[in-house]
């Protein structure tokens, strides 16, 4: 099938082009939100094929992935197209509501025409769908193997526009955890982050590649996850795939991601930072836990059943 989606985030892309199907990436000069096309730091097969405006006003289309409101008149604009009435079309939701969760309405709710895939069971609970047709695809890695050394007693965060985002991702706890080790923050617009707590020993490491960045993460002794209110946020299931021991806010999807053996879940930030500080100090414990880690969310988050699920999904809607 010819599958038409924008590249939005492009850790979920990463997984989503490895399938069967021709992926058809919308791109344009500036390479902006609207035509980002092919990702520039991760690697991606050859069935991820960038076109212009003007290859895909022509091109043969069977879906669209939608994965933001606007991509419906993007589509529209791109292929004369109208999703979900002249052009079969999945819409993915990747976030939380914003605002007053509980009484936050999705804005594709009570119509049949584009049903929602969420990417997490936490999303599909908090979000008000009304009668619109939904189901769960869980998130998936492709394995980058097992890299974890653990040499720097050090704690690895990933955060993309950590001062931007603030307490939505934890931003306001890292200086509590820098008090058990030294934290590392990688992710985009991260290098301000050292010059905003330049009382703690926090680093900002921005722009990393994404094989560079894991290289990096496996490094540090512990992977913490700070989000309050997020999507699962896949830097998490990354640190356990290359085998480091996590320690995560019990928020979202981290409770059911996170086997009992793979690390520590809890809202007690007081046990977290215990947990940070033990890990460190431990490095068999941090070793040992660590490969427990990876082998649960192999087996729980592994790619197979990702794509199985989605291709089902797709052919489903094209069907009718």
């Amino acid at each position: 099938m010819k599958v038409l989606t924008w590249h939005v985030h492009g850790s979920w892309l990463t997984s989503f082009v490895q399938g069967r199907d021709t992926y058809l990436l919308p791109v344009n000069d500036e390479r902006d939100a609207e035509g980002r096309g092919r990702a520039q730091t991760w690697d991606w097969p050859a069935n991820a094929v960038e076109l212009t405006a003007r290859e895909l006003a022509d091109a043969p289309l069977d879906i669209v992935v939608l994965q933001r409101p606007e991509e419906i008149e993007l589509t529209k604009k791109w292929t004369g197209r109208t999703p979900g009435r002249d052009l079969p079309a999945v819409y993915v939701e990747h976030n939380t509501p914003g605002g007053d969760a509980c009484r936050t309405r999705h804005p594709l709710a009570d119509q049949s025409d584009i049903p929602i895939v969420h990417v997490t069971h936490f999303n599909r609970l908090a979000w008000d769908c009304g009668s619109t047709p939904t189901r769960v695809i869980e998130h998936a890695i492709v394995d980058p193997g097992y890299r974890y050394t653990g040499e720097l007693q050090r704690t690895a965060v990933a955060i993309n526009e950590p001062l931007r985002r603030g307490r939505a991702v934890g931003t306001d706890l890292l200086t509590y955890f820098a008090g058990a080790a030294p934290l590392d923050v990688f992710g985009m617009a991260t290098d301000g982050l050292s010059q905003a707590f330049s009382d703690s020993p926090i680093i900002g490491i921005a722009d990393l590649p994404q094989d560079a960045m894991h290289d990096q993460l496996a490094r540090r002794r512990v992977y913490l996850h700070t989000a309050r209110w997020t999507s699962l946020g896949l830097s998490l299931l990354e640190a356990m795939y290359l085998g480091m021991p996590v320690v995560a806010l019990a928020a979202t999807e981290a409770p059911r991601a996170i086997a009992p053996d793979a690390g520590v879940v809890s809202s007690d930030l007081e046990s977290l930072r215990d947990a940070v500080r033990t890990f460190v100090h431990e490095p068999e414990l941090a070793r040992d836990v660590g490969l427990r880690a990876r082998a649960d969310v192999t087996q729980r988050y592994g790619l197979s059943r990702f794509l199985d699920q989605w291709d089902a999904a797709l052919r489903e809607s094209v069907a009718g």
